[in-house]
């Protein structure tokens, strides 16, 4: 059997740490397995290497802090190698330039275009336990470009299609999916199972659990994927898989994304192509924009309201100011400090009244809605961020009365 495990920067934060995973991945080694592993960077390697580079120069360059993000990770797997090697294993560490993993030139955010796999396969011919660095990748001009943050879990995904592995596992600080954030509603259930769709949105909704193009990439290519805890090795986790067995729920999950800011763009003209303008531009500076919400203002005017990340805000107001006349607009306003709050569940679309469920819910907590948006299996609204705790509590507790009966 070729598993491919995954370990994230907390359950390798340190030499105990480290061993104790160690010896998790040599007992399935040694139970007749062949191993694949992918590391991200040890705890909060990646933050104090941003910090270094900003010690430097307050505002790094993409490549240059690119080739030093990827150090970390290129640590962790030769810690976890050494380690491996203690326990009496073959081990070999390799990073991406090593393993054949081609990526995009788009530093800071790279996708993944192909994996050639000849590198890792001879070792595991030779009896070796491969450990990989997550996270990264190299363009065309043999440059390192690192996949995003969370982006390990694209490279264990990526190496589980190529490599053609019965199982994927995911080891972090949770032991499996939960209907809610329990750090935050007390009430909220473990799932046994959820579709690829479901944690699709899950993810992209704010839920930090799994990055969420390796959902994308998992469902393309079927990948066998559990999510597991690192610190409890015999506690079952949540498998990720086509179709979801709990046909009674009306929702699998509820996601919180803090990382909002609505804008606004008053007295734009009402005339043809003027929204197809202003998203161009902003897609031309690799702004994603979420939630769109298009009203009439006064007289032949009409207003666009919609959602970026927070870290985008600044770069979105950019545009905008600078091709005003161009587009032809009145005023730009922005709000900061709102949160998107989803609810996801394939159950959605063979029961009436869920949206009604939901907006009571808000209602009987006071919470005011600044924008709406739906799909087949999600309704997400903006709100103020400060509510966003309440909210999901109240929602929770108004779909577990129905889950309950």
């Amino acid at each position: 059997m070729l598993i491919v495990q995954k370990y994230g920067g907390t359950s390798v934060a340190n030499a105990e740490r480290i061993l104790c995973v160690a010896e998790h991945i040599v007992a399935s080694y040694r139970a007749g397995n062949k191993m694949v592993v992918v590391l991200s960077a040890q705890g909060d390697t990646t933050d104090e290497l941003i910090a270094k580079a900003q010690e430097v120069n307050p505002e790094p360059g993409k490549r240059e802090l690119d080739m030093l993000l990827a150090t970390g990770e290129q640590q962790a797997v030769a810690l976890m190698a050494l380690a491996i090697h203690r326990l009496g294993a073959p081990a070999l560490s390799l990073n991406a330039v090593q393993v054949g993993i081609e990526a995009t030139s788009l530093y800071g955010n790279a996708r993944i275009k192909r994996i050639r796999p000849e590198r890792i396969t001879r070792a595991l011919e030779l009896n070796n336990i491969v450990i990989v660095a997550g996270f990264q990748g190299v363009n065309r001009y043999g440059d390192v470009t690192t996949l995003g943050r969370g982006a390990s879990d694209t490279t264990a995904v990526a190496l589980s299609a190529v490599l053609g592995a019965d199982l994927c596992e995911i080891y972090s600080d949770v032991d499996g999916i939960y209907t809610a954030d329990p750090r935050i509603v007390h009430g909220a259930r473990k799932l046994a199972s959820i579709s690829y769709d479901e944690m699709l949105e899950l993810a992209s909704m704010g839920a930090q659990v799994l990055h969420n193009r390796a959902v994308e990439m998992a469902k393309r290519h079927r990948v066998k994927l559990v999510l597991r805890s690192a610190w409890y090795f015999d506690i079952e986790g949540t498998e990720i898989k086509e179709g979801s067995t709990m046909e009674k729920l009306l929702f699998s999950g509820l996601a919180i994304d803090r990382d909002v800011a609505r804008v606004s763009i008053m007295g734009l003209l009402d005339r043809p192509g003027v929204a197809y303008h202003v998203f161009s531009l902003l897609a031309t500076q690799k702004i994603s924009v979420d939630i769109i919400l298009q009203t009439a203002g006064s007289g032949k005017t009409k207003d666009i309201n919609f959602t970026v990340h927070q870290a985008d805000l600044d770069a979105t107001l950019k545009v905008l100011e600078t091709n005003k006349e161009a587009i032809g607009f009145d005023t730009v306003t922005f709000d900061t400090g709102m949160a998107k709050l989803s609810i996801i569940g394939a159950g959605m679309t063979t029961n009436f009244g869920v949206a009604s469920m939901m907006f009571e819910a808000l209602y009987e907590c006071g919470v005011n809605i600044s924008m709406i948006s739906t799909s087949e299996i999600k309704i997400t609204v903006v709100i103020d961020e400060k509510y966003a705790d309440n909210a999901a509590v109240c929602i929770h507790e108004k779909f577990a009365q129905i889950m309950n009966e």
